[in-house]
This record gives C-alpha cells, sequence and structure tokens, in this order.
C-alpha cells in the first residue's frame, strides 16, 4: 500500500532527518488512552497525541510502521511541530496494512504504557528496513529495537496482549475503512484531506488551515 515513488524521491530526506530528529521532534508528552478529550472519527480517545492540546491546526496521519513513505515522513512532520509547537499538534492513527504490521502496533501501544512511544516510535522508523521485509516481516527483531530503545520487553510483551489493544487496532481499522484509507500515510489538516499528496502540499495545507484559524 505505499507510495514508492515517494519513497524514492524523499528516501535521502528521510535518512538525513533521523539524524537529527531526536532533537528537532518536540518532546510533548504522548496523551495516553482516554486522555485526549476528544472523540470523534479523526481523533479517538486512545489515539496518541504529540502537540499541545490547544493547537490550532490538528494533523492526523494513518500511517503503518511498516510503511517506507511513513518512514520516509516522519522526520518531516517533526520538522514542521519544530516550527509550529504552539499552533500544530500531530494525531497518529493505525493502519495495519502490511503483514506483521498488528504486532508492530502493539509494541508502540505496550511502549506507550511505559512512557517510551515516542523513542520506541523512532526506533522501529530507523532501523524499518531490518525487520519490515515484506513478505518475511521480522518481528522478534523488531522487539529487539524496542528493548534497545528503553522498553522493559518482560513488561511489554504481557502488556502487547492487553485487551484494550486490541481495541486500539480494531477501531482504528473501522475509521480508516469508514474515511476510505486505502494507503499510508494518509494525511488530514483539520478534518481536511490532503488530495495532492507530497511534503509539499501537506505543509502549504497546514500553512492554509494556520492562516484561517487565526
Amino acid at each position: 500500500m505505499n507510495r514508492r515513488a515517494l519513497t524514492i524521491g524523499t528516501g535521502a530526506l528521510a535518512l538525513a532527518g533521523f539524524s537529527v530528529a531526536a532533537w528537532l521532534y518536540p518532546r510533548a508528552e504522548v496523551a495516553g488512552p482516554a486522555t485526549t478529550g476528544q472523540d470523534d472519527i479523526y481523533v479517538r480517545p486512545h489515539s496518541p497525541i504529540i502537540g499541545k492540546a490547544e493547537a490550532r491546526v490538528t494533523l492526523v496521519e494513518f500511517f503503518d510502521p511498516s510503511c517506507e513513505a511513513c518512514r520516509a515522513f516522519h522526520p518531516i512532520l517533526g520538522q514542521i511541530l519544530a516550527r509550529h509547537p504552539e499552533d500544530v499538534r500531530l494525531v497518529l492513527r493505525y493502519a495495519p496494512f502490511h503483514e506483521g504490521s498488528d504486532e508492530a502496533v502493539r509494541i508502540l501501544e505496550a511502549a506507550r504504557l511505559q512512557n517510551r512511544f515516542e523513542p520506541v516510535l523512532d526506533a522501529l522508523f530507523a532501523r524499518q528496513p531490518e525487520w519490515a521485509v515484506h513478505g518475511a516481516p521480522n518481528l522478534e527483531h523488531a522487539w529487539g529495537i524496542a528493548g534497545i530503545a528503553g522498553l522493559d520487553l518482560a513488561r511489554a510483551r504481557q502488556d502487547a496482549r492487553r485487551p484494550q489493544i486490541e481495541r486500539v487496532l480494531q477501531a482504528d481499522t473501522a475509521d480508516l475503512q469508514a474515511l476510505q484509507v486505502r494507503q499510508t500515510p494518509t494525511f488530514f489538516v483539520n478534518t481536511r484531506p490532503l488530495l495532492s499528496f507530497g511534503p509539499r502540499q501537506l505543509y502549504e495545507l497546514i500553512l492554509s488551515e494556520l492562516s484561517t484559524s487565526r
């Protein structure tokens, strides 16, 4: 479901971005389950949110941890958030289209229970080529990468099977189907879909929403 042309076009930027992502990304606390105060098809109470709750622009990304284009966009989103820390927040929704991606989501949700969501997300994206092999994903290696990123693996493996994480997967799957999300990443800016795909187009849509929300 990836846009491979985009991956090729932005791959160099993505690789460069990972080296600076740690300080470009505003290290805001990721909202835990049932803390967002919002419940609609775009933002659920369980949705991880990076940025301030009062931000004027809500950027929703449906992403797949195994998606190359999502990996390419990851540092770009970090740059946007760093440029507009008061005015833009990122809401992450899961779209586990690839084989094994549901397990990667479980890793991320288990990491969120340990307040390690962002470091584990950064690590899984940074080393995605090592574990997200299409048709033969190495999920044990993904777990190992998460452990290196600071995840308590013994606890996380138990947490990953919690019913609440299964409900997160089910809810996000239902919403992506309702919104007709068929590829990753898919973006909505204040509920407006990104119709012309690309980093420049995404930023222009964000700027447009910022200018109209003053």
